[in-house]
């Protein structure tokens, strides 16, 4: 290429006209370019994901037990099994360096007792009621938000959902079932500069998570899909066939798929996930990544 002028070296007027360059093609400065971080999910374990967002990392629901450490869910599924089914994909501390912690509920395979020995007490922890807060203040933890529609953690807003149930009607129905399944929330992250992304969290489909999905719009979803069952009462997460009702509401969000192949009661695995998301061509919109896999968005 030549530069019009004698004595100057092509290569540095290159570099010298590259911050002009990259404004005019992306209407950002270079220094923004170099510093943000795609958004990206890694799938850790169960319900346990490492998310960088807006720049910040954020732990959600940290079951970090290594395999085998508590007994199944007892009255659910395949109860004889020890949860976690499977190890650790990466080395505990690199979770425990997270920006922050989001506890969308506190059973034992989104909360255990390895999280609340190994994670700082000082850490930011996000959770979903009064109720949680003063279970984690009791374990120690100072620095606690409970979540609500508008949560901000920096410039990233936060927003509780209220849709979600976990578990059928029928379960609910039943006192001691009832206390047992208890409160699960969703949580949604905006950015201006990133994708909204929805953690549904644990709950079966309803007329309110539509609402929800229809409401906020997300770009990225995340939904436990593992088929979890109680004996009796049916699933208390979902299924195949919720991945579908997503992709049908909101065919241009990517669909995360999470909560597989971890705990003793969850009946679907990620292979019978893509046979049922392949045979309804709609495997461009989902994801179903393996324990220690990274989804960039």
């Amino acid at each position: 290429m030549r530069c019009g002028c004698d004595n100057v070296d092509p290569i540095s007027s290159i570099i010298a006209l590259w911050p002009t360059l990259l404004r005019a093609a992306s209407g950002y400065s270079p220094l923004h370019i170099i510093r943000r971080i795609p958004m990206n999910i890694t799938q850790i374990r169960n319900a346990t994901q490492l998310i960088t967002y807006a720049g910040k990392r954020f732990l959600i629901d940290p079951m970090l037990a290594p395999k085998g450490a508590y007994p199944g869910f007892p009255g659910t599924a395949h109860a004889e099994i020890r949860n976690p089914m499977v190890e650790l994909p990466v080395d505990v501390n690199t979770l425990l360096e997270a920006d922050a912690v989001i506890v969308t509920h506190t059973h034992d395979d989104h909360w255990d007792r390895a999280a609340v020995e190994l994670i700082g007490k000082d850490k930011p922890v996000f959770v979903q009621n009064d109720s949680d807060a003063a279970l984690l203040r009791s374990q120690g933890f100072t620095h606690l938000t409970v979540m609500t529609e508008e949560t901000a953690f920096g410039d990233i807003r936060i927003a509780k959902t209220r849709g979600g149930q976990h578990g059928t009607d029928r379960a609910y129905a039943v006192p001691e079932l009832a206390e047992r399944l208890g409160e699960a929330c969703g949580v949604v992250l905006r950015h201006p500069d990133e994708k909204t992304l929805y953690i549904v969290g644990d709950t079966i489909w309803r007329d309110e998570v539509a609402a929800d999905l229809h409401k906020h719009q997300p770009d990225v979803v995340v939904l436990n899909a593992g088929y979890a069952h109680v004996i009796g009462f049916g699933p208390i997460i979902m299924g195949q066939e919720d991945v579908l009702n997503v992709h049908f509401l909101l065919p241009q969000a990517k669909i995360v798929a999470t909560h597989m192949e971890a705990i003793n009661h969850c009946l679907l695995t990620r292979h019978a996930l893509r046979e049922y998301v392949d045979a309804n061509l709609i495997g461009d919109a989902v994801s179903i990544p393996e324990d220690g896999e990274t989804v960039i968005f």
